[in-house]
């Protein structure tokens, strides 16, 4: 028996957790539907959870859709906890300066267990832009540039345990991030020291990115752009990864700082 399952209510709060976590990652609104499926629920366990949450402030519904949004009760707890992190001072002028000086649409990403989760966002000065990213968007690890650019600088054994599941831990993102694609990215993201995503999550939509390192040596969190296919023609790469490395380098610098006092 696993530990949650040992855990009485264990398992009703994972259910919550990856409810409200779905829901984040749809700022406009998201059905009981695909909320239920994309959970791993039946409909009536997805509404009866859901509603209980919206009694406790935690949820509520698009008064125009009906759809589920998140509610005043999280923007509170939100607001408080922010208070322990310091994402806006460590990132934003950094990821502020990747797209003043690219044009490109410029994002700081965390690792967040086996999920990278994006942050904060810079628009570019580029009139088309992609919006495959975005605040509160979560991709599986090794999923979009920013995962491929922390999973890369991961110890071997734990690389290894992602790509030995890879479908499983991918899910809908499998298809385009096949076992074979991923394993070789890792491999030129390491010999770079960027990643290069080239449409894999979306056709036509690029993006690049470089880790960011906490004192210990590991990938916590990822600078990366993302932007339309011409904008990242090989002969630009160079000029955009030497930017992205460099602002990580500078948030690397800034955590291990903060840490240390």
């Amino acid at each position: 028996m696993s530990e949650r399952a040992a855990v009485p209510g264990a398992q009703v709060v994972g259910r919550v957790g990856r409810l409200l976590r779905l829901v984040g990652s749809n700022p406009a609104g998201a059905t009981t539907t695909w909320l239920a499926r994309e959970a791993g629920l039946t409909r009536p366990t997805a509404h009866r959870l859901l509603a209980s949450l919206a009694a406790e402030g935690l949820l509520d519904t698009d008064p125009q859709s009906g759809d589920w949004v998140l509610g005043t009760e999280l923007y509170l707890l939100g607001s408080i906890a922010a208070s322990r992190f310091s994402f806006e001072e460590l990132a934003r002028p950094s990821i502020r300066r990747l797209a003043e000086a690219s044009g490109e649409s410029a994002f700081y990403s965390i690792r967040q267990g086996s999920e990278t989760v994006c942050l904060l966002r810079e628009e570019g000065s580029f009139p088309i832009r992609s919006f495959v990213l975005r605040e509160g968007v979560r991709f599986p690890l090794g999923v979009a540039s920013a995962g491929l650019a922390m999973m890369a600088f991961l110890p071997a054994p734990e690389q290894e345990s992602y790509l030995a599941r890879w479908s499983e831990h991918a899910g809908r993102f499998a298809e385009g991030h096949t076992e074979r694609v991923v394993r070789q990215e890792l491999e030129q993201t390491r010999l770079r020291g960027y990643s290069v995503n080239p449409g894999l999550v979306l056709e036509g939509s690029y993006g690049m990115g470089a880790a960011v390192f906490d004192g210990n040596g590991n990938p916590v969190g990822a600078v990366s752009f993302t932007g339309i296919e011409p904008r990242f023609r090989p002969e630009r790469r160079g000029l955009l990864g030497k930017l992205l490395m460099e602002e990580a380098h500078r948030i690397s610098l800034r955590l291990q700082g903060s840490r240390e006092r």
